[in-house]
């Protein structure tokens, strides 16, 4: 698993809770890091960014302003 700087990591084990950023990027041949309890741990999960369909966030008014202002 590749850890790259600045990443969040967290326990999945709800008792431990602990949490981690990581300061050095790594490589751990394939398994995730463990935590101090011995319990697995996984990145934050960060929903995907799709730029090209910020056009759709745009409020009504806005839009019904651009359409009157090209007519």
């Amino acid at each position: 698993m590749v850890m790259q700087s600045g990443e969040h990591w967290h326990c999945i084990n709800p008792a431990c809770g602990c949490s981690v950023i990581v300061d050095a990027s790594g490589k751990i041949e394939g398994q995730n890091p463990r935590c101090a309890c011995g319990t697995a741990m996984k990145r934050n999960y960060s929903p995907p960014a799709f730029h090209y369909l910020d056009f759709l966030r745009m409020s009504a008014e806005a839009v019904t302003q651009r359409e009157t202002s090209e007519d």
